[in-house]
């Protein structure tokens, strides 16, 4: 994790670079000026060290992954050790996507929330919130697409047959729609589908493999 944040510390300028981007395309095309701002003396170091951080968290995630999963092995059963293995394997790709399609809708909101201030008004945006506000927005997107490999884990664990996956198709469209809404702004109908859109289709491929373990299931007991 320390060489990973040292790491992040020269890669984090490449990031930063990235954040503002959004901000300077919101101040050409609104022909308004946009700008990072940085209330404290400190505040530009503070950022850096909070890329740093971040970079160096992720960097490292397959380490301290390996080893908390290390850690719990010894206590788990060959079946619950299988599983287990294929929810590990599933779940970091699908986070890391869901990450990507968090940071793929940055400059749609930026430019959005921008766009509400008044004409020959300027956006002077708190550097330190605005990381917080991408942070954690990137971040719950990844939890989003993992969520539905629980499902299939519910699923092979006997728990939650495929049927009621099917069954509470509306439910889940309905936590879709509003978690989207919550990270996104609601005005913003582009966000809101890049997100929804992948979720939803997720939730139906996670009902796909549930199904498909159910019939060899019921195969085997005929």
């Amino acid at each position: 994790m320390l060489a990973g944040t040292v790491g992040g510390w020269f890669v984090s300028p490449l990031l930063l670079a990235a954040l503002r981007a959004p901000i300077a395309e919101a101040a050409a095309s609104q022909h308004r000026l946009a700008a990072l701002n940085f209330d404290t003396i400190t505040g530009a170091f503070d950022l850096r060290m909070q890329a740093a951080f971040a970079i160096g968290l992720v960097a490292s995630s397959p380490i301290w992954l390996y080893q908390a999963w290390a850690y719990l092995v010894p206590a788990l059963s060959r079946k619950e050790l299988r599983y287990g293995f294929g929810f590990f394997f599933t779940a970091v790709p699908l986070f890391l996507g869901g990450c990507v399609a968090g940071w793929l809708i940055v400059p749609h909101i930026v430019l959005l929330l921008t766009g509400f201030a008044g004409d020959g008004s300027s956006s002077f945006i708190q550097a330190n919130d605005y990381f917080q506000f991408v942070l954690k927005l990137v971040v719950a997107a990844g939890f989003a697409f993992v969520s539905p490999v629980f499902l299939v884990l519910l699923n092979l664990l006997g728990i939650l047959p495929a049927r009621s996956i099917l069954r509470s198709w509306w439910i889940a469209f309905l936590v879709i729609v509003g978690f989207t809404a919550i990270v996104t702004p609601s005005a913003d109908v582009i966000s809101m589908l890049l997100l929804a859109g992948p979720l939803i289709a997720l939730y139906y491929a996670a009902w796909s493999v549930a199904a498909l373990h159910d019939r060899r299931v019921a195969r085997q007991l005929v």
